[in-house]
């Protein structure tokens, strides 16, 4: 039945009558707490509550309802257009959209329809940066009960269902890297030509080169102060806040969360950011490097371990070795398969520019202990319970859905088979024997293309999805390049500006 106060039917005019209920798609604990989260919306006398979908590039996607639409969707899921999934990073539609199956080869994509999405109450927050608001992240389906198989959630969902099988479970804390500059004038987004916009007139929000430094911290502690708060008030309290090199440049780290969770913490991350600094007339990007002065890439690193179901216990922590079998098995999936999936990490044509050598990002497929010029890098020693693995390979504008399946599943894979990783990295990372990683979002996706296990893990339907997807991307930037090339001395193309500033 549709929630509502007295429990008598009302329809509100979103989704399909009893759509969650008749194909299974809420368990006995998400039910549950759709009563809560009916009663808390209207306790707290909510007008809005915003609908949020993850699209393929990790962009949140939204409809605003209202309260009474909310709680309605929390049973009959909400109308929600599946265009979302023709469109580009720069918002144009790149299949035959009116081709057979949407020129995507799924057959409900044919015309352009409207999908289902259902929320998941166990992603509600009240906003407090928006007025009256809550905020639940949703799952899509096509209108037959199908979830559509290019949503990155319900990938990295199978995926952790694929490890609790194997008797594990998984824990990520994020470490992202991401700018906040200045709008120097007022912008509306909006190109009258019908062009792909212009990024918006920007100033540095600081300048100089003060790695961890106390007095730039303190001089910008009251945006840093209102990004704590918003953050600590929808339930994902920053563990750590630092200045890193470029101007404007900050790290947030937050303590381990599990398996769904964790991704989901990541869109909240990204949207809270962007909406708080915007409210202070301010804009954070999570492009990996803008094509501004003395800017540097930033990067998105990935802590994660496997927990045992049985015990409870870290599976990567040994009492002898400053890492488990199982966990070597992980690190041997990572490296195996990280060329197939750098795409997952490393999804746009400026996220290459981190892979150099010495720069602090990986350049080449390697492990080591505590060591930050490696692809995979291990922190803990014997007898240490929080022994854990990073990976550090993704750009900050990464699908986090997608970014942790492809981990989840190249570790599983390793793991599986018993596969042990080569001798770590003992001196210069950057001079060790390794294959190199992609160096162009060409490179990856030809990588992708040629292997065959993200296609077994993923589905044909989405790989060659998310394949057409991206060389279409990056066919735009070979284009632009050639049409306008860049001037003398410059390093990031007007066309990644445009394509990632505003959007990531």
């Amino acid at each position: 039945m549709t929630l509502t106060h007295n429990s008598e039917r009302v329809d509100h005019g979103v989704g399909i009558p009893d759509f969650v209920s008749r194909y299974a798609l809420h368990s006995e604990l998400q039910r549950a707490t759709c009563e809560l989260v009916a009663s808390e919306i209207r306790e707290k006398g909510l007008r809005t509550v915003r609908l949020a979908l993850s699209d393929q590039h990790g962009v949140s996607r939204a409809k605003f309802l209202s309260a009474e639409a909310a709680i309605a969707a929390m049973s009959s899921g909400a109308d929600f257009s599946g265009a979302i999934y023709s469109l580009d990073s720069s918002n144009a539609v790149f299949p035959l959209a009116f081709g057979d199956g949407g020129g995507l080869g799924v057959t409900e994509m044919a015309g352009f329809p409207d999908l289902v999405i259902v929320p998941d109450p166990m992603t509600f927050r009240t906003l407090p940066w928006a007025d009256r608001t809550g905020w639940m992240l949703c799952d899509a389906y096509f209108s037959n009960g199908r979830p559509v198989p290019l949503d990155g959630r319900a990938i990295l969902r199978n995926q952790i269902s694929r490890l609790q099988k194997a008797g594990y479970t998984y824990s990520a804390g994020l470490e992202v890297e991401f700018y906040i500059v200045r709008l120097a004038d007022s912008h509306t987004g909006i190109d009258q030509t019908g062009a792909p916009p212009p990024p918006p007139p920007v100033e540095t929000f600081e300048q100089g080169y003060q790695f961890l430094s106390e007095v730039r911290l303190d001089g910008v502690e009251s945006t840093l102060a209102a990004l704590r708060d918003g953050l600590i008030d929808v339930g994902l309290a920053p563990r750590s806040m630092e200045d890193e090199w470029g101007p404007g440049q900050m790290e947030f780290t937050f303590r381990p969360l599990d398996g769904l969770d964790a991704a989901d913490a990541m869109i909240m991350f990204r949207t809270a950011v962007k909406s708080i600094c915007r409210r202070l007339g301010l804009m954070a990007t999570f492009m990996c490097q803008p094509g501004l002065p003395n800017f540097f890439p930033s990067g998105w690193h990935l802590h994660e371990s496997l927990r045992e179901v049985a015990t409870g216990k870290n599976a990567f922590a040994s009492p002898t070795d400053v890492l488990s079998p199982v966990g070597r098995h992980f690190v041997a999936g990572l490296l195996e398969h990280a060329k197939p999936m750098t795409i997952f990490t490393t999804p746009t044509v400026n996220g290459y520019r981190r892979f150099r050598p010495y720069s602090f990002a990986p350049d080449r497929i390697g492990w080591a202990v505590d060591n930050r010029g490696t692809m995979v890098r291990v922190q803990g020693s014997p007898g240490d319970t929080g022994t854990h693995v990073e990976n550090r390979l993704g750009e900050p504008s990464a699908n986090p859905y997608l970014y942790m399946a492809a981990n989840i599943a190249a570790g599983l894979d390793g793991i599986s088979h018993g596969h042990e990783p080569p001798p770590p990295a003992a001196t210069d990372p950057y001079a060790a024997d390794d294959a190199l990683l992609p160096k162009s979002l060409a490179e990856a996706a030809a990588a992708l293309d040629s292997d065959s296990f993200y296609r077994g893990q993923f589905g044909d339907t989405f790989v060659d999805y998310y394949l057409m997807m991206k060389r279409a991307e990056h066919a735009r930037y070979a284009q632009a390049l050639e049409e306008n090339p860049p001037t003398t001395g410059q390093a990031v193309s007007d066309w990644e500006m445009r394509e990632y500033f505003e959007i990531y």
